[in-house]
């Protein structure tokens, strides 16, 4: 695709191109390993509306200093080529690959990244509130150039996860910016910026910057094909207003090679549809008008239509496994307003009891097709972070000794109605919150509702809109709340089935979150259970070294198992994807999440068409 460019002297050899040291892409033995490719071919998919711009982040990767290992299981280089890290973990010293050049042949050097997170991250004009990834002890980190390929991020204190953070899609802003073309939409580079906001009609500079510069989560970041990226692919026809097709071209520039040293991409471009309605991309996929595709198709509802079509659309589905724990999640909680409830639910045995009497066989079968497994809040067997008591305890449909339980926790006595009732008289009934427009945790209630009524336990569904659900939880007001237990494969970056600590999603208690978040002075006290996961979390946090930091973590999980606070159905079900059948190099066990932005991490400047296309 290039190579008249270089003949006609439009662009320099690709030997003048790559790094001094590129990249060479290799696969962890125990994933895979990738095969040697051939270039060319457009690669198909879809996103919704104007608002789906995120899709495109996912396609072309978070091109940070590190990324994920495919596995989701630790960092790697990406930019940065190597790193130190200081006896606490304060500071991080990074080296990055000397020679590796913006899409426009512009060296990426250290001055980049400071212009990015010193005269933007830690600009109170640019960003009112300090991202809080490059935030401790609400200090921005400072940064300095060792050399022009070497930087040093020093932090307030230890920041263990800092490197795990860099790896997320949040976070690419040391690598997100251009200086050399940026840089003339920031007062300290440009005298003339006020001219320039005014004749461009823009609020401020920041504004002006946002709208030819973009930012991380905005869709002005992929319609200026001007902007110099480090991405495999570099936009042409841009995301917004009334576009009906983004396109995006194989960045000439681009830093890292095969094992045979290719230069990649594969794939010369990448186009995404438009399309607004979910349906229509199915039927785009059906139809074999599109390459790849999970986002917006994944539901296990299409899995069937999906499957029938694969022959005549050209492609093959494979599955993709959702980083959530579980799918419908009770968050019994150990703070409700019913004091008589509250003295049950912060009993072991009854939490126990509830969950024998759950019959999780029948939700997979009747509300997921089947498809998904039956699970509690644990990290899933292929995470690091696995602990098998927190995923597999009390998993077990056991109405027998679920009666006894309850019979021994003094609840003997029913109503005419078969519903068991407190010693001292009324009804045990719990209420649980649930948003209407979620089906599958009102479908999944329902038959909990059924299952616990076997055993004498009223359980009232209490559905609304989004907002009402947050402002019950909000206020106390409820038993149980349904929600997805995360922590599946990012458990440290969602820990809030396991920790009081999430202002919002902590609904174990969001009462001991409160007492958590504000030093005793709101809320109220946490059990001695959760105080001791609390200490080990803060210890965590200022962990200075991994191996202690992943000692402490362990341990929370293993409390959070023996306390047993929260109450899982199942895992979700497999996610749907599909490809084309002649595209290779597709990691086909790739986590499905926004953490780990699937399937950005799976390297797709290595996918390529067998036989071309």
């Amino acid at each position: 695709m290039l190579d008249k460019l270089v003949a006609d002297k439009k662009l320099p050899p690709v030997a003048e191109r790559l790094p001094v040291a590129p990249e060479v892409l290799k696969i962890d033995p125990k994933i895979g390993q990738f095969k040697i490719g051939t270039y060319g071919g457009t690669l198909r998919t879809a996103l919704r509306g104007n608002g789906d711009y995120n899709a495109i982040l996912r396609l072309v990767g978070n091109q940070g200093l590190v990324r994920w290992r495919m596995d989701f299981n630790g960092v790697e280089p990406n930019l940065a080529e190597s790193w130190t890290t200081s006896a606490d973990a304060s500071e991080y010293t990074f080296k990055l690959r000397k020679g590796a050049k913006w899409s426009d042949g512009t060296p990426f050097t250290a001055d980049d990244v400071l212009f990015n997170m010193n005269d933007l991250v830690a600009n109170k004009q640019f960003f009112t509130a300090l991202p809080v990834m490059f935030s401790l002890k609400d200090t921005a980190p400072e940064v300095t150039k060792i050399d022009d390929y070497t930087v040093k991020f020093k932090f307030a204190g230890p920041y263990i996860s800092f490197l795990e953070q860099l790896a997320t899609p949040v976070a690419q802003h040391p690598t997100m910016w251009q200086k050399k073309y940026c840089g003339q939409f920031h007062p300290k580079y440009n005298p003339q910026i006020n001219e320039l906001v005014a004749k461009e009609k823009a609020k401020d500079w920041g504004t002006l910057f946002r709208l030819k510069c973009g930012d991380l989560e905005s869709s002005a970041r992929w319609n200026n094909p001007e902007r110099p990226t480090l991405d495999p692919w570099i936009v042409k026809e841009g995301y917004g207003g009334s576009a009906t097709k983004v396109v995006l071209e194989r960045n000439p520039y681009f830093w890292q090679v095969d094992a045979a040293g290719k230069q990649l991409p594969y794939i010369d471009r990448l186009q995404l549809q438009v399309i607004s309605e979910p349906e229509t991309i199915v039927l785009a996929a059906i139809n074999g008008q599109l390459d790849f595709q999970l986002r917006n198709i994944s539901g296990i509802q299409n899995r069937p239509v999906l499957a029938e079509n694969q022959a005549k659309g050209g492609y093959k589905i494979f599955n993709s496994e959702n980083v959530n724990a579980n799918a419908v999640g009770l968050w019994l909680n150990h703070s409700t307003k019913n004091e008589k409830l509250r003295k049950l639910i912060r009993n072991h045995d009854f939490r126990e009891a509830l969950s024998l009497s759950t019959d999780r066989k029948e939700i997979n079968d009747i509300v997921f097709l089947g498809q998904a497994t039956p699970w509690q809040s644990g990290p899933l067997p292929q995470s690091k972070w696995y602990n098998e008591k927190l995923g597999k305890q009390y998993l077990n449909h056991d109405l027998k000794r679920a009666n006894e339980l309850f019979d021994k926790l003094g609840l003997t006595k029913k109503d005419s109605d078969g519903f068991r009732l407190y010693p001292d008289g009324g009804r045990v009934s719990l209420g649980a919150i649930a948003q209407i427009a979620q089906s599958t945790m009102i479908d999944t209630l329902d038959l909990v509702r059924k299952q616990w009524a076997k055993a004498g336990i009223e359980l009232v569904i209490q559905s609304s809109e989004r907002t009402l659900f947050y402002d019950r939880a909000a206020q106390n007001n409820y038993d149980i709340s349904t929600d997805v237990f995360p922590g599946g494969m990012d458990a440290t970056f969602n820990p809030r089935a396991y920790l009081a600590w999430h202002p919002q999603e902590s609904r174990m208690s969001l009462e001991w979150t409160k007492y958590y978040l504000s030093g005793g002075k709101q809320g109220e006290k946490p059990s001695e259970s959760m105080e001791k996961r609390l200490k080990w979390f803060d210890q965590w946090q200022v962990a200075k070294t991994q191996t202690e930091a992943d000692t402490l973590f362990k341990q929370i999980l293993q409390e959070a198992a023996n306390e047993f606070e929260v109450i899982g159905t199942v895992r979700p079900a497999v996610e749907t994807a599909v490809r084309n059948a002649k595209l290779q190099n597709v990691y086909e066990k790739m986590p499905s999440g926004w953490t780990y932005p699937t399937p950005g991490p799976t390297l797709l400047q290595q996918w390529f068409y067998a036989g071309g296309k």
